[in-house]
């Protein structure tokens, strides 16, 4: 059903752009025919409108990946720096929840462990909505920082780096398998906020998977049921991430669009000083409206880099 109103929905939109472009076509004609300036300077308007709902359609569509269209987690990891990257890892956790909610997706924060001055060390949010990780997806790599640091008396410039990797929740559609005697549970007395409950107890779970040395944890909520739940949910996508990522791996041994997957791959700049730019050096995609970008308008970078990536993988599949 959700496949079926996703191609429902698809196909109304496109038909709707096709009926409003017939219309301003004619009241194009219109406008030339009595000469009328104003209404010329509509239909203009009406064409700019026309073009954006048709890019963003052609995106949408490109979301045809097997789970595009689910729910998505984000990591986050600061690097080596301590509380420069630490602060610049909340920085990013912010960016991405508040492009969530400019969306209208839902956000949980799954797990975090804050830094020791400021900051955060590592975190996990999971987004809500559709074609979540079909749009996230692209955010896997390394982002790269630089700014006057709030933190040097001596108002120094400082380079900070922090990791994200985007990975899907698994629905109930894909079947991964997990034999328990491949899984190591471990629980832990949760840290940071969360009252007097959270603190004193060991409900938060922590689960490796042997084989390939994967590990998630979740500590956000009070009970221990609850976050065995939601870390069973987290291993089964990241392993199901990981399949997704061999599959892709072998389809595009050709193709350097690969590299945005992998860790210790710089994906994106954020340069705050001594000038203002954020850069996509995949895409070449850049701004001078830092600010914006960090309040998460990051609609253009992502549409970009996806546009590269299905085009990679077209190219690698002509191959």
């Amino acid at each position: 059903m959700r496949e079926r109103n996703r191609l429902e929905k698809a196909m109304e939109d496109v038909m709707l752009i096709q009926g409003d472009l017939e219309d301003a076509v004619e009241l194009a004609q219109m406008a030339e025919e009595e000469n009328d300036e104003e209404l010329e300077a509509e239909v203009a308007q009406s064409f700019d409108e026309l073009a954006l709902r048709a890019r963003t359609a052609e995106l949408e569509a490109l979301l045809s990946g097997e789970a595009d269209a689910n729910d998505a987690f984000i990591e986050i990891h600061a690097g080596a720096g301590g509380t420069e990257s630490q602060d610049w890892a909340s920085m990013l956790q912010r960016m991405y929840m508040r492009w969530a909610g400019s969306r209208g997706y839902k956000v949980g924060l799954i797990e975090e462990q804050a830094g020791e001055e400021a900051g955060i060390k590592s975190c996990t949010i999971l987004i809500k909505g559709e074609n979540a990780f079909g749009w996230s997806k692209t955010e896997s790599g390394v982002h790269r920082l630089v700014r006057i640091s709030p933190y040097d008396s001596s108002a120094r410039r400082h380079t900070s780096f922090a990791s994200v990797w985007v990975y899907p929740l698994v629905d109930d559609t894909i079947d991964i398998e997990i034999l328990d005697k491949d899984v190591r549970t471990d629980t832990y007395r949760a840290s940071g906020a969360g009252g007097q409950h959270i603190n004193k107890t060991d409900s938060a779970i922590r689960l490796t998977h042997i084989p390939t040395g994967i590990v998630v944890q979740c500590q956000n909520d009070r009970s221990q049921h609850k976050n065995r739940a939601t870390a069973w949910d987290m291993l089964r996508a990241r392993l199901y991430e990981r399949e997704l990522e061999e599959r892709e791996a072998a389809a595009q041994a050709e193709a350097d669009s690969k590299s945005e997957i992998g860790w210790g791959h710089q994906i994106r700049s954020y340069v705050l000083q001594p000038y203002q730019m954020v850069k996509d050096l995949r895409t070449n995609v850049e701004t001078s409206n830092t600010g914006a970008v960090l309040d998460g308008d990051l609609d253009a970078f992502m549409a970009a880099a996806l546009s590269q990536r299905v085009g990679g993988e077209d190219t690698a599949k002509d191959a």
